[in-house]
């Protein structure tokens, strides 16, 4: 099978190649979407980094927390996908560890990337809720720009649609719908294979990075408590995910039945971070903010961080001095030999 298509933007009236493989590496394809996915993972450690140094956050923490983030996360988001697409799987398991061919659930992401966090919070000795905060701006910029893998797999598109201004169709659209026609139609819905689709993808790149937009701006002039961040970031996004869900043709079902995952799971999310948010934005106006989210005194931390790193330094130059007396005496002690 060619690893290019041809794409075509009929609102649009543009069309154009779209390979699927960026380029080879003694003969191992490597494929856009694991660059793009590898671009977005880059800009939000950047960013996340840059943010952690000015909340005097450890960096040597932080990178306890990337790591066990990062590995559980993309573990989880496979499984994820794997345990509700079992029925094929199962019969398929060589293809389990395929992630560069697409087929990962960003909410089983999430939670391998919170208990992973959670794990390295606890070996790097960080505030978890801050942690939750920088992590959510991080996620945001990381699915803003990983959905373009999307693209370039042409995957995870909509329903047919005549009237979006971005709706788009390729040979490889047509072949999928085709394909899940029927599958689709046990669960009530109808495509045609020579129809454009909406494209699933933009809409949800484009509003995870305007949330990370607004996001940046409440954390930088308006952050009242720790965990604020995370909750409004759970309304954003589930929002978003409750309303593009419904359009997609590739969703996660439970079961046999026409209950989406992602749709159920966001409007739980949605009402959970509201109520939150609510609850804890109540205290902090009424001053009785719980102790363990009330915000760090950022100029308190580097003096107590500047004391350390003085203690420290006179710690250190106390053993060279008791290492250089040592020496000395033994020197004395052979000269009046």
């Amino acid at each position: 099978m060619s690893n290019i298509t041809h794409v075509y933007f009929d609102g649009l009236g543009i069309d154009f190649d779209l390979p699927s493989v960026a380029f080879s590496v003694f003969g191992y394809d490597i494929h856009w979407y694991g660059i793009i996915i590898a671009f977005g993972f880059s800009l939000a450690v950047l960013y996340g980094g840059r943010k952690a140094y000015k909340w005097k956050m450890s960096l040597d923490g932080m990178t306890d927390v990337l790591i066990w983030g990062t590995l559980l996360g993309i573990v989880c988001a496979r499984l994820y996908y794997v345990a509700f697409e079992w029925e094929y799987y199962s019969q398929h398991l060589n293809e389990i560890p395929a992630i560069w061919n697409g087929g990962i659930a960003i909410y089983g992401g999430i939670i391998g990337a919170l208990i992973g966090a959670a794990i390295g919070c606890k070996i790097g000795k960080i505030d978890f809720l801050n942690l939750l905060d920088l992590g959510s701006l991080g996620l945001l910029i990381g699915q803003g720009i990983g959905r373009w893998g999307n693209f370039f797999n042409q995957e995870a598109f909509g329903t047919n649609t005549d009237t979006a201004l971005f709706r788009m169709w390729s040979p490889k659209i047509h072949d999928t719908l085709e394909n899940s026609a029927a599958l689709l139609a046990q669960k009530g819905i109808t495509v045609d294979p020579n129809t454009a689709v909406h494209p699933t993808f933009l809409y949800e790149s484009v509003w995870c990075l305007l949330s990370f937009v607004v996001l940046h701006i409440v954390v930088t002039y308006f952050r009242k408590f720790k965990g604020e961040i995370f909750m409004l970031y759970g309304i954003l996004y589930g929002a978003e995910r409750m309303i593009v869900e419904g359009m997609r043709t590739d969703s996660l079902y439970i079961g046999s039945t026409t209950i989406r995952v992602s749709q159920l799971l966001s409007a739980i999310i949605v009402v959970v971070a509201l109520v939150f948010f609510i609850y804890f934005m109540t205290k902090y106006k009424k001053g009785k903010l719980p102790k363990a989210l009330q915000l760090d005194d950022l100029d308190a931390l580097e003096e107590a961080n500047k004391k350390a790193k003085a203690e420290q330094k006179a710690e250190l130059e106390e053993k060279k001095r008791q290492k250089a007396l040592k020496k000395q005496e033994k020197k004395d002690k052979r000269n009046k030999k």
